[in-house]
């Protein structure tokens, strides 16, 4: 029994509002947040807006003690991470150890009114640090001129806030979807090696060591200095695998003999105290002005990067979901608050969230506790602090870093996709041979390339039928697919466009020439079917590259129709055909098994030599 299709036809008219109105929904609310709203009284209206803007509405009203006996021993415990990683942090970004400390207190509290996952642990991290002090450094010196880095600090800091707050608040936060898996696990390698490396000053006591921060100038540096290493010296031993433990002792050890081991270096004293306000620091002369917004951009959106793909994750992990553009804004007015109030650019860490939600993390009050724990430490333990030895801090830096290198990642990338692998080792080597802005910018660079090529040369393949069904699937995929005589069945799988329509001709013109080659003399080459069904969208470019090959074709006595356009296409191309010269309804399908069935009478009908001498109706 044949199977009926119904035509092939325009959609129902909209207006070019209207259309406008759908593709920014679309574009910039996927997830139409405002659908909550709808049906609902005023008062609930309030209630829910004030919990869209702070999270912490939603899950506070029904906190209990039970939660709170879980929030508090997950807080407690990454308080114990926080606290020596963030000293350690503070030194990898070129800053004293106590803004390390102020960076570990005001942004969770912030955070945890405004943030969305109920697992992500904030503080400073080994790769904003790193790359703040790696790009900061190359205008200010953060040893003889420690006043002004530490206000561009500052200042990049309040614009990677600003930059993150406005990509969530505009609905833009594809842009950080540019940094593919593959870019992340290259970059985060070569960081991994470079922060190693620099570590190389405190674990071996050099003294001159180079700001640099290249593989070149560390390992440079590391040989032509080594008379200056301590020789074997006794508390290299000290282990960072549990870094408060290893801070405690070390910090006791040094105490106990004070003055006996001048050769060790310690982090000295700290002030005690919270967070001095920094309004007054921060600094927007011209003449360090755009090294302060091209690293807040950079810092803005590797912190961006790592912080929601952590708390995507583990909120996967626990079956709840993350508002990417909530905690683009909460990330960004974080940062921003934090730069008025001594911090420098924070996120959240891997290392710390996978404690804390080992730990038994139920919601974000753990970052308050954390935090809690923070401010007794800067207000009573302080002074604790002052033998803590470099080494420790290396090590625990070391320590947090090494885990970057992900070799299965990398073995995963080259086993699927060998181009990813390419761009997983540009931003690598661009680290470490280059400098760490440099290299992420090539691995970018080398992505969109690729994304170039793929709008520029859109895949399009040759279909054939699977014998015995109505399906055609690619010749080249499916070894039993079959050709079918007298056409030629084209799938273009990418939206057509400007960009693209001069390879497609030329690809379409190729594979009919081919086609009439290889015929035999009692063949009949007499359709072309073009399956669009992927062809999203088109543009005006693109309407004339069907133009230009019904051209091609009436020369050829060769028919074209198209199988399944979808809505936009149809209508574009409906309306470019004003004579009805161009679109036929006779020759668009909704199936190539319908095409090829239709198709196939007319040329049984049709005396073969006839309809190669006559002129065929066209499209």
């Amino acid at each position: 029994m044949d199977v009926q299709y119904p035509p092939v036809v325009a959609p129902p008219h909209k207006s070019s509002l209207q259309k406008f109105k759908v593709k920014l929904k679309e574009t910039l609310f996927p997830d139409d947040p405002m659908r909550q709203f709808k049906g609902q009284p005023f008062g609930t209206k309030i209630v829910l807006a004030a919990q869209y803007v702070f999270p912490i509405l939603q899950w506070l009203p029904q906190y209990s003690l039970k939660l709170f006996k879980s929030d508090i021993i997950s807080g407690i415990t990454i308080a114990s991470l926080s606290i020596p990683q963030g000293i350690s942090y503070a030194k990898l970004a070129g800053l004293p150890p106590s803004f390390g400390l102020y960076s570990s207190f005001v942004p969770p509290l912030v955070y945890a009114v405004l943030g969305s996952s109920k697992d992500l642990a904030i503080g400073p991290a080994a790769i904003t640090s790193l790359v703040l002090r790696s790009m900061l450094t190359q205008g200010v010196s953060a040893t003889s001129q420690p006043q002004l880095f530490l206000q561009l600090a500052f200042t990049s800091t309040l614009f990677a806030g600003v930059f993150q707050a406005a990509l969530g608040i505009l609905r833009l936060g594809f842009i950080i979807d540019f940094l593919s898996k593959a870019i992340l696990v290259g970059f985060m390698a070569g960081v991994a090696v470079i922060v190693s490396l620099q570590q190389l000053k405190s674990l071996l006591g050099i003294t001159h060591f180079t700001k640099k921060m290249t593989i070149v100038d560390v390992l440079s540096s590391v040989f032509s200095n080594i008379h200056e290493s301590l020789k074997k010296p006794k508390y290299f031993w000290v282990s960072a695998g549990a870094p408060l433990l290893s801070v405690i002792t070390s910090t006791a050890i040094l105490f106990a003999i004070r003055g006996k081991h001048p050769a060790i270096l310690v982090i000295g004293k700290l002030p005690e105290g919270v967070n001095p306000p920094s309004v007054k620091m921060l600094y927007f002369e011209a003449t360090h002005l755009g090294l302060a917004i091209k690293t807040g951009i950079i810092v803005g959106i590797l912190s961006l990067t790592e912080s929601i793909a952590v708390g995507r994750t583990f909120a996967a992990i626990r079956k709840y979901k993350v508002d990417g553009n909530k905690e683009m804004i909460a990330i960004g007015l974080m940062n921003v608050i934090g730069s008025t109030t001594s911090c420098f650019a924070s996120t959240g860490s891997f290392s710390r969230t996978a404690v804390n939600h080992n730990a038994g993390a139920k919601t974000a009050m753990s970052n308050i506790v954390m935090s809690v724990a923070v401010l007794v430490t800067l207000l009573f333990l302080m002074p604790l602090l002052h033998y803590t030895p470099h080494v420790v801090l290396g090590a625990i830096i070391v320590t947090a870093v090494i885990g970057f290198v992900d070799i299965p990642a990398a073995y995963r990338i080259w086993k699927i996709d060998k181009f990813d692998f390419v761009v997983m080792l540009t931003a690598f080597f661009g680290v470490i041979f280059i400098s760490v802005e440099y290299g992420l910018a090539l691995a970018v660079g080398l992505s969109i390339l690729r994304i170039l090529l793929q709008i520029t040369r859109p895949k399009t393949v040759m279909l054939g039928n699977i014998p015995g069904t109505r399906l055609y699937r690619d010749l080249h995929h499916y070894n039993q697919a079959t050709r079918i005589p007298g056409f030629l069945i084209l799938s273009i799988e990418a939206p057509i466009n400007f960009a693209n329509i001069t390879y497609l001709q030329q690809r379409t013109l190729r594979w009919i020439e081919e086609e009439e080659e290889s015929m035999k003399d009692n063949s009949v080459f007499r359709f072309v079917i073009l399956e669009m069904s992927a062809v999203s969208n088109i543009d005006t470019s693109g309407v004339s590259l069907f133009q230009e090959l019904k051209s091609a074709l009436e020369t050829k006595h060769i028919k074209l129709a198209l199988v399944n356009p979808l809505a936009e296409v149809i209508e574009k191309l409906t309306k470019a055909d004003e004579s009805d010269s161009f679109i036929r309804e006779d020759y668009l399908f909704l199936s190539v098994g319908e095409a090829v069935g239709k198709l196939s009478s007319i040329m049984e009908n049709s005396p073969s030599v006839t309809m190669q001498q006559e002129q065929p109706p066209y499209m």
